[in-house]
Parts: structure tokens; sequence; C-alpha cells
């Protein structure tokens, strides 16, 4: 009988991310849609107050700090934020940001009543033991006319990916594996069931973006090296149907509905 999940924490792995996630072409991929999608939030002439919840080494939000908003960035493992802490200082930023070492559920009782113009939350809920739970606490934590930035692990898109390389097996078991994968996440979300989720919590859509629409498809190793041509092509079909939705992630700009 399999142990029921648990939320994962990635302390003492820094460097493993670093490496593994962030310095290769998937990594770029994510991080340059995610930039372009939240440009204008950027640019914003108000200054914004922003929360990054499970930031990692907080590379995404450096763009929110050299346009002089304000971020409190956040990660369950100490390791992640002193890391984060010594990139923003070695960038030239830290005066524009604020840090705290605990989960996401701790994160009220940390900043109080506090509300934020932007909330960040990438590639967070699919570590999660229960991905939905955190839906109530990030709205909690949203301004009345803030933005959410959501990004979520795409089961649709890793079921295609298994099927695309011929794992069958792992799809006819449900995705599921007898001994848990560390860096593999353990949630995958459908699009359906996030849609489903968010109705319930009266939060509302405002825009879609697959991350990783072919990346993650290629067959050819060699076809990764055009890294540039290929990046061009991500960021030109994948707010369009059927691509979008086949992105390993999905990045979705939400707000309150209510």
């Amino acid at each position: 009988m399999s142990k029921p999940p648990t939320d994962q924490s990635f302390d003492g792995l820094t460097d493993k991310f670093a490496k593994n996630i962030y310095a290769t072409a998937k990594g770029k991929i994510r991080l340059a849609v995610l930039e372009r999608d939240l440009a204008p939030l950027f640019t914003s002439k108000k200054p914004l107050s922003v929360l990054d919840v499970g930031g990692g080494i907080g590379q995404l939000s450096q763009q929110f700090a050299r346009h002089g908003h304000h971020v409190i960035h956040t990660d369950i493992a100490p390791d992640m934020v002193a890391e984060a802490e010594r990139h923003h200082r070695k960038a030239g930023l830290q005066e524009q940001y604020t840090y705290i070492a605990a989960p996401l559920q701790e994160l009220p009782e940390h900043l109080a009543a506090k509300k934020f113009d932007v909330v960040l939350c990438h590639a967070v809920l699919e570590w999660l033991a229960e991905p939905e739970s955190a839906l109530p606490l990030l709205k909690h934590l949203l301004a009345i006319d803030g933005c959410l930035s959501l990004m979520f692990y795409n089961r649709d898109a890793k079921l295609m990916a298994n099927m695309v390389f011929g794992n069958f097996d792992y799809v006819e078991a449900n995705l599921q594996v007898k001994k848990r994968v560390r860096m593999s996440p353990q949630q995958p979300i459908a699009p359906a069931q996030m849609t489903a989720w968010l109705k319930q919590h009266q939060l509302e859509v405002t825009e879609r973006t697959g991350v990783r629409c072919f990346h993650d498809y290629l067959r050819d190793p060699l076809a990764a090296e055009r890294f540039e041509q290929l990046l061009r092509l991500e960021l030109q079909y994948n707010q369009t149907a059927p691509f979008a939705a086949l992105g390993r992630y999905q990045h979705w700009q939400i707000c309150h509905a209510d």
C-alpha cells in the first residue's frame, strides 16, 4: 500500500535545482514565458506589493524588483531563501526584498492582514499533498483588484508526453510509480480540475499560457540546440489552441470573481 502524499520541501537541494532546472533549456523557456506574460505588471507606474510563494532562488521576481516594486520572497526551504538573498544582493536588489522561510500554510500568520497587488505561485501546488487547499490561502493574500500568477504542472501534458515516448505501462498505471522520484512533481493537475477548483473558490482566469508546448515533445535531442528558434516558436504559439493546452506547465493569470 503506497504512503499518502505529503508536502515536499527542497531544503538541501538548492545546487541541484540551480543546475538541473534553472540553468537548462526548459528552465530558460519557463522564465522567458513568465517574463513575457507578466511584463505589463513589471512596468506598472503604481508601486506594487508582490508576494512570491515558493519563490526558489527568486529569478522571476527580480523583474519586479528592478522596476522598483517591493517583493516578499518566501519558500518552505531555508536554503532556498538564503540562496535567493545572496542572488539578489549580488544583483544589487536586496533593498527591494523581504524574506520569509515558511510554507504557504503559515504565511497568513507571518503577514497578518496584508494583501498583495501581485501573488506569484509558480510550480508549487503540484508538490502539495492537497493542492486545492492552497487556493483559498492564495485568495486570502490577494488584494481585491490584484493578480494571481499561477503556474502548475499539467497532468494532461504529462500523459501526452509519456504516450509520445511509448511509456504505455506508465500511462495505464494512471501515471503512478512504486518509488517516488524526489524531483518529479507528485501531484500534477489537470486543467479541467483546476478550472473547477477556481470556480468553486470564486476565482476567475483572465489569461492562459502554455509553458513548453513543444520542447518536451522533441524526439530529436539536437533540436534543443537551436534554442533561440525554439524559444521564438514557443512564444509565438503558446497562447493559441491547441498548443497552449499541451504546455508541460500552465501559466494562468487569475483575479477575484466576486
